[in-house]
């Protein structure tokens, strides 16, 4: 795909994204015009006035309650399409998923953990990353254990992190309060943007934003890496520090996206494969486009569930019902050009 075609998607991509933002500022439960939010916006620098009652009822609905959720959708949307790009590469497998080294598992667990013991929503998310990362760290321990890891023993060794955490979990659900604590932890489970705060926001946004243009410059050496170790090496990429350094990367953005909204599935799944049929292979172009793909998905998926019905579903299963359909087009679509 030549490179003026790439920056042309690209840039529609990113204003694709502005506009679902306004629709996500815009649409709720107490509808606004873009009138309103362009009002609100020059009242705040002054370049307007608005009526002190009519300004405190916009800055309420507009940064407290919609903009933190907006931000939260779009970072972690493309975090996790990032990062199931990225593990797609380094597994050279485009069926693996964020999850793959236990961190969904581990950020259950914490979280779970935490609802158990606080009732501080921070305790909550720090315990989810922690537990997140210290998940993926038993699994490249246990990959390691009887010699230098391999991408067989990397997933085995994800797959008893994940079993272990899992446990770890259902032991405790088993102890939780029926009435008051095991229905936040299922609730937490199912993902969900409501919760999230500016605070919560300001804490992330620059890890996140930092891992995603980590990988992002790493796409080239991951390229080289897909044509098999001993040819990137004789191309000077270093093999190991790529493939762990891109799974340091992916696990931090991908666990600080579920501690702060829960298990969200799917994205990290279906965007990178559907960029990849799109756009092609290449990881140094695959891995910003899924970015701005996974963030434009998580966003629409977010402005679903707050119209669809009354009650706000949660929008870990808004991403499951709109990724199931959406996988089975991406492999109809891979099938007929198989053939």
């Amino acid at each position: 795909m030549r490179r003026q075609r790439v920056f042309a998607i690209g840039a529609l991509l990113i204003l694709a994204l502005f506009g679902m933002m306004a629709v996500s500022l815009a649409i709720g439960r107490y509808p606004l015009s873009l009138a309103d939010i362009w009002e609100f916006l020059q009242a705040s620098v002054g370049l307007h006035e608005l009526a002190p009652e009519r300004y405190a009822l916009l800055y309420n609905i507009i940064v407290e309650i919609r903009l933190p959720r907006l931000l939260a959708a779009v970072l972690i949307g493309a975090a996790l399409a990032i990062s199931g790009a990225s593990f797609q590469a380094v597994f050279r497998n485009p069926l693996v998923s964020p999850g793959i080294l236990g961190v969904l598992g581990g950020a259950s667990f914490g979280a779970a953990l935490g609802l158990l013991i606080s009732e501080q929503w921070m305790v909550v998310q720090l315990l989810a990353f922690v537990m997140a990362l210290l998940a993926v760290g038993f699994g490249v321990f246990i990959a390691n254990l009887f010699g230098p890891g391999t991408m067989v023993t990397l997933v085995l060794g994800g797959i008893i992190s994940g079993a272990l955490f899992t446990a770890l979990l259902s032991i405790t659900k088993y102890t939780a309060d029926p009435y008051n604590e095991l229905p936040a932890i299922v609730y937490w489970l199912m993902g969900s943007l409501q919760a999230v705060e500016l605070k919560h926001i300001a804490v992330v946004m620059v890890p996140i934003l930092a891992g995603i243009v980590v990988l992002t410059l790493l796409g080239h050496a991951l390229d080289a890496l897909s044509m098999g170790d001993d040819e990137a090496r004789a191309l000077g990429v270093p093999v190991t520090a790529v493939r762990y350094g891109v799974i340091i990367m992916a696990t931090l953005v991908s666990a600080l996206s579920v501690s702060i909204a829960g298990i969200i599935g799917w994205v990290g799944l279906v965007v990178p494969n559907f960029a990849r049929l799109v756009f092609g292979p290449a990881n140094a172009r695959l891995l910003p486009l899924s970015a701005a793909i996974g963030a434009l998905f998580l966003l629409s998926a977010d402005c679903i569930t707050r119209v669809l019905t009354p009650a706000e579903i949660p929008i870990g299963i808004v991403t499951e019902l709109l990724g199931i359909p959406a996988f089975i087009l991406v492999l109809g679509r891979a099938r007929r050009a198989w053939i």
